[in-house]
């Protein structure tokens, strides 16, 4: 039988990360043959995307319109988007619905380090994965077992140079888009004045840092990792709408219900811009409630050892909690995740969790990570040569393929391979 090849298509990528990972994914798709457009909305875009793009300049209410004529006129078939939350993200996902466009939504890994998410239609609150611990049984019977592989490497280095630039060109460009507003709370120039008085005190935050993991271990302990307050993982897809008030909630749960022989530790996200006193809000919370010498704040550690001796993880939607997952530690969910799965996480309340954690299933837990690598998860990262071309290529194989499932009609008989 004669082979037929299959048609070109016309790809259609928005903001991505910081960097140059969409541009190059770009360039490998064009290889191909596949037609590729880009739409910038400030100077970093410009600065990520060297040549060959469109600038959009409007209001956030100009945008559908002028989204959907340009799909029109270059017989755009996929939307690529690096996270769906972003208010003309957000726009364009629904202008594409109803342009049937298929949609390719890539984010930070479900699982870390070493995977980058790339999902149809949406990822995390947004994801249309299953939460029927059954299904994920079902699913993996088809599927090999986990592989390993080594690490994948990763510079921090990197990854603040590129914000550098790529903010640092938003504002300096910013008489080109006069009427961007960036999805991320709070001026560019406020941020980069947090994260100078975070590397000011980086010392002593080091120092406090060492006192407060020399207790750690002296009686259990529950780590409650905190996410980054501008993140729309809290601000979206939570119940608290900013990391303050689920901090609050946690602690205040924690004074209430939770045994007297156990410590909590609060941990800093790595990536946090300075600009909230964080272990003075938890550092006062704990006092009002009385319980200052059951709570340790950490604002530097190493995660994984952390939770590797931990009785539970407390998480509103973090990735961490697929570390605690993975070594067997009981985790539970307050926001939405797409590992928020019965059998996987403490189903029950926050208080009961202090006192009663259920470990996961590790059947359940193995089934739900073999479908995640099937379907969502792409080898590779952003922070470096390797990183970046596992990414491309793996990348480039998802996207091209033929077929592509219909989110509405999955069920325990259709994966993705």
């Amino acid at each position: 039988m004669k082979h037929i090849k299959p048609a070109p298509r016309s790809f259609l990528f928005l903001q991505g990360p910081p960097g140059p990972f969409f541009a190059r994914l770009g360039d490998a798709l064009a290889a191909l043959g596949h037609g590729v457009h880009r739409i910038n909305f400030n100077g970093g875009d410009r600065r990520s995307w060297p040549s060959g793009a469109a600038d959009f300049r409007g209001s956030l209410d100009d945008w559908p319109r002028f989204f959907e004529d340009f799909v029109q006129a270059n017989a755009v078939t996929d939307l690529i988007l690096f996270g769906d939350c972003r208010p003309l993200h957000s726009a364009a996902h629904g202008i594409a619905k109803l342009n049937h466009l298929r949609i390719h939504v890539f984010e930070e890994g479900y699982i870390r380090p070493d995977w980058v998410t790339l999902e149809v239609d949406g990822v995390n609150g947004n994801s249309t994965l299953s939460k029927d611990p059954d299904w994920y049984l079902e699913a993996a019977r088809t599927l090999p077992p986990l592989p390993t592989y080594p690490g994948v490497a990763s510079s921090f280095k990197r990854r603040a140079s590129e914000a550098l630039s790529y903010y640092t060109q938003s504002v300096l460009q910013s008489w080109r888009f006069r009427q961007y507003r960036s999805h991320r709370e709070g001026m560019v120039i406020v941020e980069g004045l947090g994260w100078l008085k975070r590397f000011g005190t980086a010392k002593t935050a080091r120092e406090r840092s060492a006192q407060m993991l020399a207790r750690v271990g002296e009686k259990p302990y529950f780590v409650f990792p905190l996410q980054l307050n501008s993140d729309h993982q809290i601000r979206i897809h939570s119940p608290f709408g900013n990391m303050r008030v689920a901090m609050d909630y946690v602690i205040e749960s924690f004074a209430r219900a939770a045994p007297a022989d156990v410590t909590l530790v609060v941990k800093q996200h790595p990536l946090d811009n300075g600009l909230i006193a964080w272990r003075k809000l938890a550092l006062a919370a704990a006092k009002r409630l009385g319980i200052s010498d059951r709570l340790l704040f950490l604002e530097e550690g190493d995660i994984a050892q952390l939770v590797d001796g931990a009785r539970g993880l407390v998480t509103i939607n973090s990735t961490t909690g697929t570390l605690s997952l993975g070594v067997g530690v009981p985790t539970i969910v307050l926001g939405h995740a797409v590992y928020d799965v019965p059998g996987i996480t403490h189903q029950g309340s926050l208080d009961g969790f202090w006192c009663e954690p259920l470990a996961p299933d590790p059947e359940i837990w193995d089934a739900f990570c073999r479908v995640l690598l099937d379907r969502c998860l792409i080898r590779g990262g952003f922070l470096s040569e390797e990183g970046l071309q596992l990414l491309i290529s793996g990348s480039v194989a998802r996207l091209t393929r033929r077929t592509l499932p219909d989110a509405a009609a999955v069920d325990a008989a259709t994966l993705v391979g």
